[in-house]
């Protein structure tokens, strides 16, 4: 029989998450999740299963039984990155979850899922959406999910990726209208997936994926000293920026 904690020989990271993570269909692109640029930053040594789906929450996720399938092959050394929040908030259909109770009570179930493989969770802030008040600054459009994950990687002790603060910083740098860049922005006739154009502030461009994807990879190393279960993929990122 098979044993669940010994390693297999090579690191997984798997990514639970939503749309802004999640690998596109044909009929979706060029939209592109920061997961599908995620495996160019840590190398050929790290295998990157990237499960992240649209429109799914905490909740959903569980309910489909993806969470489920997860469990079933990572292995001790492998990594579960998770990320929610986008369809958490959604108060009109069945994927909202309340951000004080049922949220942090699901994120906890993946961050249980990895532990009991030996794996290492690692949670996730939601990436910020472009959206710009009057002032020209970014409206926080997160706010009770944002502080629930962070009071439970505070209370666990466990290491969060703040992508709502790096990707705050990255479309407040650019402003406006450069930022659009980022995003799935495209004209009529641009593209044949939108013959009527597209003006969408949260699913993102094969740049902003590249961007987001490596801002990911730069929290990553800034927790690594303060985690040292980060080490073997902080190492695999330096020296594929390295090579």
């Amino acid at each position: 029989m098979e044993n669940r904690n010994e390693p297999n020989g090579r690191i997984t990271v798997y990514i639970a998450g939503d749309s802004t993570a999640a690998n596109k269909e044909a009929d979706k692109r060029p939209e592109t999740g920061w997961g599908e640029a995620f495996p160019a930053l840590v190398g050929p040594g790290i295998m990157v299963d990237n499960r992240a789906m649209n429109g799914r929450s905490t909740r959903t996720f569980i309910a489909e039984g993806r969470l489920d399938s997860i469990a079933s092959t990572i292995r001790r050394g492998d990594y579960l990155f998770i990320q929610f929040g986008h369809n958490d908030s959604k108060t009109d259909s069945e994927r909202y979850t309340d951000p004080e109770t049922e949220y942090p009570a699901n994120l906890l179930r993946y961050v249980e899922a990895a532990r009991s493989a030996g794996a290492v969770p690692v949670l996730l802030s939601p990436v910020v959406r472009r959206h710009f008040d009057d002032n020209g600054a970014l409206k926080d459009t997160h706010g009770p999910y944002l502080a629930s994950v962070k009071r439970l990687a505070a209370r666990r002790g466990l290491p969060l990726l703040d992508m709502e603060a790096r990707t705050r910083e990255l479309l407040a740098s650019l402003g406006p209208e450069a930022s659009k860049k980022l995003f799935l922005h495209l004209a009529p006739g641009e593209n044949p997936n939108y013959p009527e154009g597209i003006a969408d502030d949260t699913h993102a461009s094969p740049l902003g994926a590249e961007r987001v994807a490596a801002l990911v990879a730069d929290e990553l190393l800034r927790l690594a000293p303060r985690f040292p279960e980060l080490g073997p993929l902080a190492r695999a990122i330096r020296e594929t920026r390295a090579g």
